[in-house]
């Protein structure tokens, strides 16, 4: 799944198609997606995980889920979600993707503050989120997207080894130095990501995301296929990264 980062990569390519009319649209799509034929496009914005292309009156919104991709002016040989067209034959395609429309104004929609990678984001109001769930686990609390929208499955890996912090945690249990931590680094390694991510060396520097040896003390990795309430993949050292719970 393509997570906050990449969204920001695709919404920078694709920056030149602003302004644009869409004088064709096509794709596999159950949406009337021919109600984007004529339309000029105002703005693309991302907001965590979601690419949104803004119309005048309308929002389409897409999610690339566990396996979507898209391509800018190339086709792959699968038939598309929905494809943009444009005079000059230039074009934007999706691929097994989740398309929505959004009615009106996008900030009565989403929540600005909350995109780790945003202008807007706030670490503030992200650690009264988290002081008001107290039992949630940190592994969770990462992957909330209403607390850090754009934190996937990879970031939230790597910053609880970075900090030194098990996913089993309870944020409740977080001293004020360790939340802050927790906040700090959701959004430094989201732009550590995109930066590495740009330089086709991402994989490089995963420290613990499907390694098998912690690079901090040479311990085993713990792997769980299913871990917390979001049961998703978790790769962290029992050893260096220290479990915080609740008292009874």
């Amino acid at each position: 799944m393509p997570e906050g980062p990449s969204i920001v990569i695709l919404r920078e390519e694709a920056a030149g198609f602003e302004g644009r009319v869409v004088s064709k649209v096509a794709g596999n799509s159950r949406l009337d997606l021919q109600r984007m034929r004529g339309e000029r496009i105002t703005a693309l914005c991302s907001w965590g995980k979601h690419f949104l292309i803004r119309f005048p009156a309308f929002t389409m919104r897409v999610h690339f889920m566990l396996f979507g991709s898209y391509r800018i002016n190339e086709r792959r040989e699968a038939a598309p979600r929905m494809s943009l067209q444009f005079k000059g034959g230039e074009e934007l395609n999706f691929y097994a993707c989740s398309l929505r429309y959004i009615e009106g104004d996008l900030d009565t929609v989403y929540d600005w503050s909350a995109d780790v990678m945003a202008d807007a984001w706030d670490p503030a109001r992200a650690r009264r989120k988290l002081r008001a769930r107290p039992e949630m686990l940190a592994a969770d609390a990462l992957l909330d997207q209403t607390i850090f929208s754009g934190v996937g499955n990879i970031i939230k890996n790597e910053v609880l080894h970075r900090i030194r912090l098990h996913p089993e945690s309870q944020v409740g249990a977080l001293s004020p130095r360790k939340l802050g931590e927790l906040v700090k680094q959701a959004r430094e390694y989201s732009f550590d990501f995109l930066r590495w991510k740009k330089a086709y060396e991402l994989r490089k520097h995963y420290q613990v995301h499907t390694r098998t040896i912690c690079p901090r003390d040479g311990n085993r990795l713990t792997y769980r296929a299913k871990l917390g309430r979001a049961q998703r993949r978790a790769f962290f050292c029992e050893h260096c990264q220290k479990v915080y719970v609740l008292e009874d």
